[in-house]
């Protein structure tokens, strides 16, 4: 017992240590560090964190810290973005494991690499360079779910695997899976720190964020990509759902009103004339419902079908809510790459929810989103678009923007947990996130 004590001890000195030097080079990170306790765990024969604590073997942490320091300081850095990007919480979410794993490994790698500090000074590999290359040139911008995605579109062979995990995997990920309180026994006496929750390691990234906007114009480069990659994690991103009450019209219905029905008047009158109220229940009142729209549909080659089903039944499911349309609609489905290839007129909700269901995508060529917006004026030119409230663009955001602003409310829409590219977007148009 007192060998594991002692083992237990030099093990967290050493990571204390490491700690320490990383908030010395790097002091905007001393309060994220902070939040990880560190205790020894002999079910790993290596390093890795559930979220709330650092769980390490102690022959692992002694002899890496004597051979090689810089991969002490690297892995506690690796650990700590898997915690503020959400890589933990995020992993049920995703049924291929091992593939999401390597993500967020590379992903926390990229990070920690853009960082500007002595204690990360290894020289990148030619292999390492060669994928981030690779992947910034299809994702964008290298979160875990973007890779994903890539991977799931470019599926690795089992030796490429084998090949990403020994250059990016730095820690042990099978903690994450294990519930966090078991087996977390205290001495007698002894009192352990709170668990860090997902939701406190968000607030955590969301002041990090802000304090790195500061601490950028001081200290120039010192905080890399993190400010960026945080910024694009936690913005804030209008939700589809909410967005699509602008493009509600206000009319009158045939239905009862009992919001303007007066219950004094009604009981004065049945009261002083026996059978005569005063007031009745107004027989039509006003709602906001959605009445036209166009709904447009990028159909080209990084668009899959799958994803636009999803769209379709998400715009279905919510237009379908009670009280949000009228019995009949005008609704118009464009499908586009870089021309039209089809256009549907759905005049219900239930015609809406058909077409989810058997959509398939025509086309696959480039993306170009200036046919669509001349189709439409087109269509309002020949009066087939009266009332029209607004354009919504379902795209992966990859293609040639109009430049004039459109006569009506436009807004494209994007997958979040998809690869997308939203910066290119013209000021006069909204983004929106499903």
């Amino acid at each position: 017992m007192q060998n594991r004590e002692k083992l237990n001890e030099i093990g967290r000195k050493i990571l204390e240590n490491t700690r320490m030097e990383l908030c010395l080079s790097m002091p905007f990170l001393t309060s994220p560090l902070n939040m990880l306790s560190a205790r020894m765990d002999l079910t790993t024969r290596s390093i890795g964190t559930d979220g709330g604590e650092i769980r390490f073997h102690p022959f692992y942490v002694m002899n890496t810290f004597l051979e090689h320091p810089l991969r002490l300081h690297r892995a506690m850095l690796h650990m700590l973005m898997h915690c503020l990007f959400r890589h933990i919480a995020s992993s049920p979410r995703y049924e291929k494991r091992e593939m999401w794993d390597i993500s967020c490994d590379i992903a926390a790698e990229a990070v920690t690499d853009s960082l500007h500090s002595e204690l990360l000074s290894d020289v990148l590999s030619d292999f390492r360079v060669e994928w981030y290359e690779k992947l910034n040139q299809s994702c964008g911008v290298l979160t875990a779910e973007h890779i994903y995605a890539y991977f799931e579109k470019n599926r690795p062979d089992l030796d490429a695997l084998e090949a990403l995990r020994g250059e990016f995997s730095l820690c042990d990920h099978s903690f994450w899976d294990r519930n966090p309180e078991k087996n977390r026994r205290k001495p007698p006496d002894v009192m352990m720190p709170p668990r860090p929750t997902p939701e406190q390691w968000e607030k955590q990234a969301k002041s990090l964020r802000t304090e790195l906007e500061t601490f950028g114009k001081k200290a120039g480069k010192g905080g890399g990509d993190l400010a960026r990659l945080l910024n694009f994690e936690y913005r804030e991103r209008p939700l589809y759902r909410d967005f699509l009450e602008r493009f509600t019209v206000l009319r009158e219905i045939p239905e009862v009103d009992p919001d303007s029905f007066d219950y004094g008047f009604y009981h004065y009158g049945m009261e002083r004339y026996g059978n005569m109220p005063l007031i009745e229940e107004n027989e039509y009142r006003e709602e906001k419902r959605v009445e036209e729209l166009v709904i447009a549909i990028d159909t080209s080659a990084s668009c899959q079908a799958s994803l636009v089903q999803k769209f379709l039944n998400e715009t279905a499911s919510v237009l379908g809510e009670r009280k949000k349309y009228f019995r009949r609609v005008n609704i118009r489905i464009l499908e586009c790459d870089d021309r039209i290839r089809g256009d549907t007129r759905i005049t219900s909700i239930d015609a809406l929810f058909s077409m989810a269901g058997k959509f398939t995508v025509h086309g696959g060529g480039g993306t170009d989103f200036r046919p669509v917006f001349r189709y439409v004026e087109a269509l309002r030119q020949r009066g087939e678009l009266k009332n029209l409230r607004g354009l919504l663009y379902f795209t992966d955001g990859f293609g040639v923007y109009p430049e004039k602003p459109a006569r009506y409310e436009t807004a494209f829409i994007f997958r979040r947990d998809e690869t997308y590219a939203d910066r290119d977007v013209p000021a006069w148009a909204l983004r929106l996130y499903l």
